[in-house]
């Protein structure tokens, strides 16, 4: 693989190396080997690295013919970590979304979580302790939060015991 120039901070491929699917096999590999990567993102990232993008989509289809990359697994490990972390399915499919992945499956995925009241009820006992807030203010200052971490409003009434009212 020969290299050109460097370019901010990576050396540049030559048009050879760029189009070369062993390449970029072995670069998409390398970087599966660390994490799981949604098949858009990993796209993004080898043509990042100069790769040609017709040779990284043929790679790409190859890798996901056997089942090195698979997005719906990337899905059902997303959800599964984010939920355990105390995130509410609002967030987590903004992300997901965000990778370009097909809403259908996102939202298959996020229903097989058993309970997003139970998540939320969760994550306000780990930031907030056991007892539920009183006053107005301290109701709102964690529905907010619970908003940030991605909970519907249904959500957060139920981790709330109720509407965030004014007493």
């Amino acid at each position: 693989m020969k290299l050109q120039a460097k370019k901010a901070g990576r050396a540049a491929l030559d048009a050879e190396a760029a189009a070369d699917p062993r390449s970029i096999r072995q670069a998409a590999l390398g970087l599966l080997a660390r994490r799981d990567h949604a098949t858009r993102e990993l796209e993004r990232k080898l043509k990042e690295r100069g790769f040609a993008a017709e040779a990284v989509g043929d790679v790409l289809k190859e890798l996901a013919a056997k089942r090195f990359l698979d997005d719906a697994r990337y899905i059902e490990h997303f959800v599964s970590y984010h939920a355990s972390r105390g995130q509410g399915p609002v967030r987590i499919a903004a992300e997901l979304r965000q990778l370009g992945l097909p809403a259908e499956a996102i939202e298959e995925q996020l229903d097989t979580v058993t309970d997003w009241r139970d998540q939320a009820r969760a994550a306000r006992r780990k930031k907030f302790g056991a007892s539920v807030p009183k006053t107005f203010r301290e109701r709102a200052r964690q529905a907010r939060f619970l908003e940030y971490r991605g909970f519907s409003s249904e959500h957060i009434r139920a981790a709330l015991d109720g509407d965030v009212e004014p007493s």
